[in-house]
């Protein structure tokens, strides 16, 4: 499902497929696997952490990857930073104390760029509850928020004991129309969103 790399190969696999990478074009977001297609673990995987691939924009970026001795891939334009340890339940401290104490947001959406689409885990039957992130019935599948938008997808965080309304086939990704939603205020801020985008 998500294209397996260690910390070392992430700079390889996230590059265009006009490349040689999985990505469908530049700019696009994804998830890198910590086990290998078999299910044999990575050594040096990035599970706990977090990264970007960036091209070099010109050759004087390109030199400096080079003369830093920076880790790219084979044309030596693209580089991954990354930190290994994104620690979450510390990290959220910072941002709630930050929030509350300086009214200061520590990210600000500007644009929605990427969704996570739930995607059926097998064939579903219409009549059946969808189980969420973590359960049997779906999985997310990281979509351009344009591709998401046309086909209404249905956001994977809002795919939890929801009722499917009609059959759904293994890896076809799921819409607004497939599933009977509840009204909640989540549901309504999503609506929202994409009439604003």
């Amino acid at each position: 499902m998500y294209p397996p790399a260690s910390v070392e190969d992430i700079p390889f696999v996230t590059r265009p497929i006009s490349e040689g990478g999985v990505l469908e074009k530049k700019g696009m977001v994804e998830v890198i696997s910590s086990l290998e297609k078999d299910g044999r673990k990575i050594p040096y995987d990035i599970r706990m952490g977090v990264w970007v691939t960036v091209e070099a924009e010109d050759d004087y970026v390109k030199n400096c990857f080079e003369e830093y001795n920076a880790h790219t891939d084979p044309t030596g334009r693209y580089f991954t930073l990354y930190k290994r340890w994104h620690l979450i339940g510390l990290e959220v401290g910072m941002s709630v104390a930050s929030i509350a104490l300086r009214r200061e947001p520590t990210g600000v959406a500007q644009a929605w760029n990427a969704d996570v689409v739930a995607t059926a885990k097998r064939d579903l039957k219409a009549g059946e509850m969808l189980d969420g992130e973590g359960g049997y019935t779906v999985w997310g599948k990281l979509l351009p928020a344009t591709t998401s938008k046309k086909i209404g997808g249905l956001p994977l965080g809002l795919a939890h004991s929801v009722k499917l309304v009609r059959n759904v086939s293994k890896g076809q990704a799921l819409a607004w129309d497939d599933v009977q939603m509840p009204d909640s205020r989540a549901y309504q801020v999503r609506r929202e969103m994409e009439a604003i985008f």
